[in-house]
């Protein structure tokens, strides 16, 4: 978060924040009712969160082995030249089991996180979609063991 948009939040702003990074279902007026606020206010503070892009909506978590997605692995990605990155990430937005993609400093260009059913499914993610992108010159994979962290920033 911006120092900007920091500055724009009071107590109240964060202490709404952290029941929803506890529980983004939780209703306006139970927030409210924690917060001792009118369920009105809540909504205002909601909208200026939304407006100011500091909550940008809400998702579902999923349990990704439950449904067949077993195998969970990091690409290391070398992108051959500066000129090539925008297409290289427009190629990449195409393929499902890519669920997230970051730019990098370091030894990689891009370092993405992908899910896949099976370890064949990763060699055909790997063979057959992310290394035909052009513009990539190569790639590192780095298979999750395990995720014994999962959690969001409180505030």
């Amino acid at each position: 978060m911006s120092i900007t948009h920091i500055n724009q939040l009071d107590e109240l702003d964060l202490q709404i924040l952290d029941i929803l990074i506890k529980d983004c279902r939780t209703p306006y007026l139970e927030i409210a009712r924690i917060c001792h606020v009118s369920g009105g206010t809540i909504h205002v503070r909601m909208k200026k969160m939304e407006d100011l892009g500091i909550i940008k909506g809400t998702r579902i978590l999923l349990d990704l082995p439950k449904l067949g997605y077993d195998v969970c692995c990091f690409v290391g990605i070398y992108v051959d030249k500066t000129s090539s990155f925008s297409y290289v990430i427009e190629e990449m937005k195409n393929i499902k089991e890519i669920v997230e993609l970051h730019l990098t400093t370091g030894d990689y260009s891009i370092f993405a996180k992908v899910v896949c059913k099976s370890i064949s499914h990763l060699q055909e993610i790997l063979m057959n979609s992310i290394n035909n992108i052009q513009g990539i010159q190569r790639t590192d994979t780095f298979i999750s063991l395990s995720q014994p962290i999962d959690r969001n920033i409180h505030l």
